[in-house]
């Protein structure tokens, strides 16, 4: 025989009942209306307190960034190269259009903000002298570049930057580094990579350098209206060139502070790319 006493069933439902609202002592799960209010009221007030502590020291951070350039950019000390069209590898066809169109469809797309209508409303720069601007207002003054100065690549004298007749335009630019001020006279030198492959390169400007007019960079915001120098290459390319796969490196020399051999990053102060025509 079991020691064990069962309580009835009713029993068990009327504790239950009463342990969600006591009627006799007014208490609701356990506590009454004062010892609820009590404890909401501190949770109020401790929650309440982590919030403002923490609105109070982002406030405190945030007081100490710029608006128009980060806090600390030294992870990044020399720019990468870039090329334009959008891609490391130009294969297509010089015979059948609709095989390169993309190519100058993305180049006419990219000069379009370097029409000499919209940068002759900027006032001209001193060549070959930093822009600095350190202590003028908002916006910073940008220096003009044109799309003319570019010539034969510009698009606006042969429409497909070269690509119909086998001699495609290739546009190089630096990444924009705020502050970055570089040294000396940086140009742009490119190289054929295969062994047994020749032909001549023209560069627009001809001088082929990154004017210091355009440096040094102040950020999206302080510079609102800033364009990237650009540097055309024009691929002087004959039949015996075709249907090969020709690797050029593209690399900025002339500068002590802008690296160009880091082996660990293969496009800072580079670029490498191939390029392969048929007819």
């Amino acid at each position: 025989m079991s020691n064990k006493e069962e309580k009835p069933a009713d029993q068990n439902q009327s504790t239950w009942k009463d342990f969600i609202f006591n009627p006799r002592s007014g208490e609701f799960m356990g506590r009454t209306a004062s010892s609820w209010a009590l404890i909401l009221l501190f949770y109020l007030v401790f929650y309440g307190f982590l919030a403002g502590l923490f609105t109070l020291t982002m406030w405190v951070m945030l007081q100490t960034l710029d608006d128009n350039a980060p806090k600390y950019c030294d992870r990044v000390p020399s720019p990468g190269l870039v090329i334009r069209p959008k891609t490391l590898d130009i294969v297509y066809n010089r015979s059948d259009s609709s095989k390169y169109s993309h190519y100058v469809q993305h180049l006419e797309s990219f000069l379009q903000k370097y029409n000499d209508v919209d940068q002759d409303k900027k006032q001209p720069c001193v060549s070959g002298s930093y822009s600095i601007q350190d202590n003028e207002t908002l916006p910073k003054k940008s220096c003009p570049f044109k799309r003319s100065l570019l010539g034969q690549c510009s698009g606006l004298r042969d429409p497909n930057f070269g690509y119909s007749e086998g001699n495609p335009c290739i546009l190089v630019k630096m990444n924009r580094i705020i502050g970055l001020k570089p040294l000396g006279d940086p140009f742009i030198n490119c190289t054929i990579k295969k062994e047994g492959s020749d032909f001549n390169m023209v560069y627009f400007p001809a001088t082929k350098n990154f004017d210091l007019m355009y440096f040094p960079y102040y950020g999206k915001k302080a510079h609102e209206t800033y364009v990237q120098p650009l540097i055309a290459v024009k691929l002087m390319l004959e039949k015996k060139d075709y249907d090969n796969v020709i690797t050029l490196e593209c690399k900025i020399e002339g500068s002590s502070n802008l690296k160009n051999d880091d082996e660990r990053d293969k496009f800072l102060g580079r670029v490498i790319f191939t390029v392969k025509i048929t007819e």
